[in-house]
Order: structure tokens, then sequence, then C-alpha cells
């Protein structure tokens, strides 16, 4: 089989790193450019230091119009510039990991129609996309929590969500929160109740449940450790705990990577994967949904390579059978 050409912009953050280690490893990609304008002409081993002696290419500042697919690692608001000023061929398929289009309100673009990228929601849809807007890294975790619920209309009162992610879900750029020395032993959460998430979570949840009303409530948190998200939802329930295993279960039936876990979930059994682990328990009429991804696989560049390979029809796994860092 004739590899696939791939272009990734925005070559130098940590999701770019993550998808250009797994893209190296794939047994049917082959990188033809990675575009970084602040890193033209520097080997991308420099940046990305774990290539070292896996990758000798080197970042440029031009662009190949007809590859196979293009993977967009860009800011909020900076995909819908970057297309507007670059013309690729209409057989190049594009996956945005930024939130440009993500919504049902921004979803065309020049065009161009982006299917919402989360396989456990849609992967029919994703097969025959040619445009794909990747999900985000809390509304991966939080929707693999919810979206069995949803699907069988149980969400009636409203949904408390307390998650937390790692450094690198800030990106790159230095922050005032970013710095070691603030981060290190330290936890604080930030944009409570508006994070900006929120917006697919629901749309999601209104997809799966007809006349949804209730009120999605979510606290992100910062925690002092690199990847991965810890999610704990809680939301009213009458059914036992058997029941709504049963019904995860047999929602994530055929479902690659997300598994439904009896015992309590911690993030070492997903960092370095692109699995999500849910685990289910039940408190006087409460059921508390555990859901633990790695925000750069699961939740970003691992979910962009199992979206590629459903959109050219490879086995939704290939090149993602990875181990997590448990010890």
């Amino acid at each position: 089989m004739k590899k696939i050409e791939v272009g990734v912009i925005g070559g130098a953050g940590y999701t770019a790193g993550e998808l250009i280690r797994l893209l190296v490893n794939h047994p049917n990609t082959h990188i033809n450019f990675v575009f970084s304008t602040s890193n033209a002409g520097n080997k991308i081993s420099k940046v990305h230091q774990d290539l070292v002696g896996t990758l000798d290419l080197k970042f440029t500042d031009t662009v190949n119009p007809d590859v196979d697919v293009l993977f967009l690692c860009l800011g909020h608001g900076n995909s819908v510039k970057f297309l507007s000023a670059n013309t690729f061929s209409k057989n190049t398929k594009i996956i945005d990991l930024g939130n440009d289009f993500r919504l049902e309100a921004d979803k065309l673009f020049n065009g161009k129609d982006f299917v919402y990228g989360l396989p456990e929601l849609q992967k029919e849809r994703i097969k025959e996309a040619h445009y794909i807007a990747n999900p985000g890294c809390f509304a991966t975790a939080i929707q693999l929590g919810l979206l069995p619920l949803a699907h069988a209309g149980l969400i009636q009162k409203d949904v408390h969500i307390n998650a937390v992610t790692g450094a690198t879900g800030a990106g790159t750029s230095l922050s005032a929160t970013t710095h070691y020395t603030w981060r290190d032993n330290n936890f604080s959460y930030y944009k409570p109740f508006t994070h900006q998430h929120l917006g697919e979570i629901n749309q999601s949840v209104n997809q799966l449940q007809d006349g949804f009303s209730s009120q999605i409530i979510f606290m992100p948190n910062r925690g002092n450790f690199s990847r991965g998200i810890f999610a704990t939802i809680y939301t009213d329930f009458s059914g036992t705990v058997e029941e709504a295993k049963a019904l995860y279960t047999s929602f994530y039936a055929d479902a690659k990577f997300t598994f439904v876990s009896d015992d309590f979930l911690h993030m070492k059994q997903v960092v370095n994967t692109n699995k999500c682990l849910v685990h289910l328990h039940k408190h006087e009429g409460k059921l508390l949904i555990t859901s633990v991804i790695d925000n750069l696989l699961k939740g970003a560049s691992g979910q962009a390579v199992q979206n590629m390979n459903l959109m050219f029809g490879l086995e939704e796994t290939t090149g993602l059978s990875l181990k997590a860092t448990y010890f």
C-alpha cells in the first residue's frame, strides 16, 4: 500500500510533537513536511529532542499543497487564518486539532464541512468525512463519561464536573501559571463554569438526548504533573450501579479505546496511551463517573491519528498500540 503523505502545520508545540512521534512509527504514513515559521531550517529533533536519531527532517516555512492529509496544530483562531491564506488540493483531507470548527455554527468554512471527530459518537460519519474537527481534551474525557447516559435519555438533572489537567494542557508558551516554580507543589482552578470546551460537550449531549435542558457545571483545574486528565462527574441516577455498568458496557462494546473498569482509576493507567478508562460508582441517588485520558493522545494527537485511520479505511488502532507509562 502506498504510504499516506502527511503535512503538519504548527509543528513546534506539544500536540505536534506527539503527533510526529506517532506518525514516524505509523506503518502507513510518511511525513512530507512539518511547517513552522519560527523554526524553519532547524532540525525537528532540535525542538522535539526525543526524535534524535529517529527523524532527520527539518522544519519548513513552505507547504506541499498535494499532501494526502494535513494536520493543523495551531492555537484558537489560527486554523481559520491559515486556511484562508493557503490553498490545498481538493483531495487533501484536513484534521484540525484546534477548536475553530468544533461547533455546528462554525463547521462550514470556505466550502469545507468539518465533522466533529469523536469516534465513539459518530464513527461512520468520520469514515466518510473529508474534514475533521478534532475534539478538545477536557471535552473528550467528559463526553466519554456522559454519552451513554445521554444516549439512554437519562440525564434528567444538573451534571457536576471536576476535572484536572497536566501542565502540557497549557501549551509550550510561558505564562505566569506555567513556570515550574508556580506549578510545582501547587493546584488551582481556572475558567470556572465558563471553559471553552463546554460548547462541544453540550452539543454532543444534545445530539444524543433530545430535549436535554439540564445544566452542565464544569470546574477545570491545573495539576502539578505533566500530562493526563482525571475527571469526576456526578448526577442523579435512579438505577443501580449494575444497570449503569450494563448501559456503559453496551454503548462502548465496539469502541477500540474506551473501556469500562470495575476498579477505581488513576491516571498512570492511561498516560502515554490512546485509551479512555471509565469507572462507575453509586452513592445515595448519585452516579459518580470517573473518566481518565492522556490529554496529548486521546485528548489530542492520538485521537487525530485514530480519525485519520478511519478516514483512510485503515484499522482504527493502527499505530496506536501504546503501553502506559505505569512506573
